[in-house]
């Protein structure tokens, strides 16, 4: 009873500056970039959570005129973040947080199409990425990811 009467005093000050400490290093500003541990475990939580909100989503099956249409799409509402094309991120992507990525880099292109439709559709909390599920059709949702789908095959075509 002794010894607890005087590590629990200790405790809550060593607890109380361990707090203090953590706090006053955690900034919410947006201009410094994260650190390697924090943008490997929001990444894998991202992909994760994407992913198993995704679910089992069916893919309707790509129409010819489908990309060209998500083009004219695209140029509407992604185009003032991931750039006209969507492989060069604008000046307002970039000073997002976390920056708006390319979307042919292997990054993106590793998404299934559910996934990317999925993101298209509800946005990704806290990235700066909207839902786009109230301006958007389905069926214009997923003429956008087969727009996004051919800047993977121009990259790929590219590098071989």
């Amino acid at each position: 009873m002794k010894r607890l009467k005087i590590a629990l005093p200790i405790l809550i000050v060593v607890g109380s500056g361990g707090a203090w400490l953590a706090l006053s290093l955690v900034s919410l500003s947006a201009r410094g970039g994260p650190g390697p541990t924090e943008t490997f475990l929001a990444t894998k939580a991202k992909r994760f959570l994407v992913s198993r909100s995704a679910g089992e989503l069916v893919v309707p099956p790509a129409g010819e005129a489908d990309a060209t249409r998500g083009f004219s799409l695209f140029a509407g509402s992604c185009a003032h973040c991931h750039g006209l094309r969507g492989r060069q991120p604008t000046a307002v992507g970039l000073a997002l947080y976390p920056p708006t990525p390319a979307l042919d880099s292997p990054e993106v292109q590793s998404y299934s199409d559910a996934e990317l439709f999925w993101i298209a559709k509800n946005g990704i909390r806290l990235t700066g990425m909207p839902t786009f599920a109230d301006i958007h059709s389905d069926e214009e949702l997923w003429a956008i990811v087969r727009y996004i789908r051919t800047l993977g095959e121009v990259q790929t075509l590219q590098g071989n």
